[in-house]
């Protein structure tokens, strides 16, 4: 990936005001990420900033980065590589690096890219603009470049979301983060070192947000968590009031209840829930909000048990059936998607092959598989990487031609069927439009007269594939 030239202007002897600069923000990674960069832009705004969609324009560039697996963080790095001479020749641009990544590695980003000014962890971005007004105050005052230089990486502080007078800019599917960290232990995950422990946002304070991103055009809101269903096990129970959760605390159900009446709304999606976390009332609040899109990304990871325990994963196959068999029994038309692991250390044939039947049984849709690599700062890393590349390889490949032969089954059942589509997007090729069904299901078909993304539009499915169906408007 190229990133373009940035243009040399000459150097300021003091700082300009902020409503004469220009900030773009580059993001990789989860729809956390994505979530947290408009959030960021939108502080930036506030201070009278202008966002730029040319990164060569830019006067403060920045980089929303993921630290889940080491090729995220090794792209960061190139972009930032690119960046050494636009940057010697225009020593005003303000560098940051923010995300996971930076709360990750700290000042050993500065090691390995000397020209960037600015490292800032996760729970820090809402303090951006105060950051780089603090940068550039330095560099006025003629500092060495290390003493120039911030990093703020903190985990004691929340994430502020104020957005007063700011214009929603999300479009029409919009995400909104209800949470952020976690506290479980998997093996394989680095997240919740990047990201810290649980905090839950308060159910009013989400609404008023809610009604800001459909006040401003959204109509599809993903709600967003590491483990979305365990949203509110750090809140207390309300005084007079008693939420579905343990111990009388808010849930992912009453959150769900509280946003079904918002007018304007169309569809509620979730990610990503977690087989510990799913609860009869999570079920049944499911299946009596009908904006609930009948999806789930319930990620199973493996079908051996032995293998989940070492993944330390807090479930066995048996509880992930009884799981889902209690979802089902409230919602029967759930479609589900899982994310797999192979080559775990450990993994033996049998296991793998455990894995395989277990993607067959529980009919997932949607299925995103991984090898598995060794992630330092991780407690799997301790474990011997004993499965061989080769055989990673020919196991991803097994599962990968499972996982379609499962999406196809499920798909089929779509065909000659009339489906309630929200269309998202003209499709990059040209040929009609894309949008999804109210059990995710990716649906194209030929654009009409009638502009329609951002619309719900009736489609007939007359063709299918493992990557999604194909139809025409229905008459």
């Amino acid at each position: 990936m190229s990133l373009p030239r940035v243009q040399t202007r000459g150097a300021s002897a003091a700082p300009e005001s902020s409503s004469a600069l220009s900030v773009h923000v580059v993001t990789f990674g989860c729809q956390m990420n994505k979530y947290d960069s408009l959030l960021v832009e939108g502080r930036f705004r506030a201070e009278g900033y202008r966002l730029t969609d040319d990164p060569a324009q830019a006067d403060v560039l920045l980089f929303n980065t993921c630290s889940v697996r080491e090729h995220a963080e090794e792209r960061v790095f190139s972009w930032l590589g690119e960046l050494k001479h636009a940057k010697r020749a225009r020593p005003d641009l303000v560098v940051g690096v923010l995300g996971c990544m930076a709360q990750r590695a700290e000042d050993d980003i500065f090691r390995r890219a000397g020209h960037v000014d600015l490292v800032c962890g996760t729970r820090k971005i809402h303090r951006l603009p105060e950051l780089v007004a603090e940068v550039r105050a330095r560099r006025a005052q003629g500092l060495a470049p290390k003493e120039q230089r911030l990093l703020e990486v903190g985990m004691e502080e929340e994430v502020a979301v104020e957005r007063g007078a700011e214009e929603y800019a999300g479009g029409p599917c919009g995400y909104l983060t209800v949470m952020r960290g976690c506290d479980l232990n998997c093996t394989f995950c680095i997240v919740p070192k990047v990201r810290g422990r649980v905090q839950s946002r308060p159910i009013e304070d989400l609404l008023r947000e809610a009604r800001w991103m459909v006040a401003g055009g959204a109509k599809v809101i993903t709600l967003l968590g590491q483990t979305v269903n365990s949203y509110g096990e750090d809140l207390a129970a309300a005084e007079g009031e008693r939420g579905l959760g343990r111990g009388g605390r808010p849930a992912l159900a009453d959150l769900l209840y509280a946003l079904q009446p918002l007018e304007g709304l169309e569809r509620i999606r979730l990610i990503t829930l977690h087989p510990s976390y799913v609860t009869a009332a999570l079920a049944r609040s499911i299946a009596e909000c009908d904006k609930v899109d009948r999806f789930l990304p319930l990620p199973a990871q493996s079908g051996s048990d032995e293998v989940l325990k070492r993944m330390r994963r807090g479930y066995t196959t048996e509880l992930y059936r009884s799981r889902l068999e209690l979802l089902r029994g409230q919602v029967p038309d759930l479609e589900l998607g899982s994310d797999w692991i192979v080559g775990f250390p450990g993994e033996s044939e049998a296991d793998f092959a455990r894995t395989l039947a277990f993607l067959g049984e529980i009919g997932s849709v949607q299925n995103y598989i991984f090898q598995y690599s060794p992630r330092p700062e991780t407690r799997a890393f301790e474990l011997a990487d004993d499965v061989p590349d080769e055989v990673k390889k020919a196991r991803n490949q097994e599962l990968l031609r499972a996982a379609e032969q499962s999406a196809l089954a499920r798909h089929q059942r779509c065909l000659d069927t009339e489906l309630d589509v929200f269309v998202e997007e003209e499709r990059p090729d040209g040929r009609g439009l894309r949008g999804r069904s109210r059990h995710n299901l990716a649906v194209s078909f030929p654009a009409g007269v009638v502009p329609l993304v951002g619309r719900r539009a009736r489609v007939h499915v007359e063709g299918a594939s493992p990557f999604g169906l194909w139809g025409s408007l229905a008459p």
